[in-house]
């Protein structure tokens, strides 16, 4: 019967390559250039963005719990071995519902686990430096559920390309391919990471196409609830969702712990990844950026802002060439962390000036004035701070996912007179 019904899903695939169009399924950058509309139907439900590597699991299932945003018809699943050193051989992707009311169980729902293919084939090998998309998978995506995306590593294929700080706990069986497995009882470890996923896209001809939050550990979601989706562009993908149908737009994360915007961290700086983690993505059609704070505190810091003005200046070009919308967010207080300085402080407030006053972006959302502490606008708030004195607790993060203005997201944005009026 388990024979069966998986032979029936690559028939059905297939069918679907032939209605949705192979060449929409398969190559990376299928989507650059296309935004600000959704191409085809399809749109970004969630991403990863590859923040380094780690060693392999060779032999190993690695089952990967996300969460989608917008949901959808079909799904398509991106593969990276973009920062590999060798080329990549997966035996199986699966993709699945996680079984519900079980946030942290390996289970797939009944019936829901769906074979991926690469152009018809099951196994697929991705050459070091490069990602791949599978071919449209027949399943019925919610929207703001979470998915088991899991792949079989059957030898050691070098450095794994990975997403470090999660903040979900997903799943591994190390040893043999449990892809297609309903039970997780195979699956006896856990990780913190995510494993060669870098994103899911979904066939949503109604939905308006999706936004990418370029940033850095605030966007990744440092110090939120784990496994519960508390980042900043999780709280803002729930109020998405709350709009009409033909309003609404998938959430993309493509924030990293430790990243910086000038500088090689922890992951490709803003610039160097700016292809890959934004513009290539399905039916962007805005980003918000938030990135600077690492430049500022980090070793080796950076103290002259008329280079964060011309980084700004180039992403938003770049941006601007594809179609897509930039909003540019305010850096938060870091006063009381240990990297802190008044002369560093005099560099945050010189760049959060230019971003306010410059015109340069589309939109301005002012992190800063909604999380700072009056009394002491140095620092963040003590009902926002968990203690370190640079992130922000869940309550914090949805207070800036709050702060933005949705109609800023929209192609062409709503006129302010026109909002006023509504």
């Amino acid at each position: 019967m388990t024979k069966n019904r998986h032979l029936l899903a690559v028939l059905v695939t297939a069918l679907m390559i032939a209605l949705l169009g192979t060449a929409e399924a398969m190559p990376a950058r299928a989507d650059a250039g296309t935004a600000p509309a959704t191409r085809h139907g399809w749109a970004g439900t969630w991403e990863a963005a590859a923040s380094g590597t780690t060693p392999a699991l060779p032999g190993a299932s690695i089952r990967n719990v996300v969460h989608t945003s917008v949901g959808g018809r079909a799904a398509r699943v991106r593969i990276t071995n973009r920062l590999g050193t060798s080329p990549l051989e997966l035996g199986a992707v699966t993709v699945a519902l996680q079984e519900k009311g079980a946030p942290n169980s390996p289970n797939a729902v009944a019936g829901t686990v769906r074979t991926a293919t690469f152009r018809g084939a099951a196994s697929v090998t991705v050459p070091a430096g490069e990602d791949a998309v599978t071919d449209p998978v027949p399943l019925l995506v919610p929207a703001a559920a979470n998915l088991l995306i899991t792949v079989y590593t059957p030898t050691d294929s070098g450095p794994a390309t990975y997403h470090r700080s999660a903040l979900q706990t997903s799943f591994v069986a190390p040893s043999g391919n449990h892809a297609t497995d309903e039970s997780g009882s195979a699956y006896t470890e856990t990780t913190g990471s995510w494993y060669y996923v870098t994103g899911v896209d979904v066939f949503s001809p109604r939905t308006a196409g999706s936004i990418v939050a370029l940033g850095d550990s605030i966007t990744d979601g440092s110090k939120s609830t784990s496994s519960a989706n508390r980042r900043w562009p999780d709280r803002l993908a729930e109020r998405l969702l709350a709009l009409p149908p033909h309003r609404r737009l998938g959430v993309l994360n493509a924030g990293i712990a430790g990243n910086r915007v000038l500088l090689e961290g922890t992951g490709p700086s803003a610039l160097s990844r700016l292809d890959a983690d934004v513009l290539s993505r399905t039916g962007v059609r805005a980003m918000i950026l938030m990135e600077g704070i690492n430049d500022i505190k980090g070793n080796p810091n950076q103290t002259d802002p008329a280079a964060f003005q011309d980084a700004y200046r180039e992403i938003v070009r770049r941006a601007h060439a594809r179609g897509i919308r930039v909003i540019g967010a305010t850096i938060t207080p870091f006063g009381g962390n240990g990297g802190y300085t008044e002369a560093r402080e005099a560099v945050r407030q010189a760049v959060n000036g230019f971003i306010r006053t410059s015109g340069l972006f589309d939109a301005v959302v002012d992190f800063d004035a909604v999380v700072r502490d009056p009394a002491e606008p140095n620092r963040i708030l003590p009902a926002y701070d968990p203690g370190d004195h640079l992130h922000f607790n869940d309550a914090g993060l949805k207070a800036m996912a709050d702060a933005i203005d949705l109609d800023t997201l929209r192609f062409p944005p709503v006129p302010s007179a026109a909002r006023d009026a509504a």
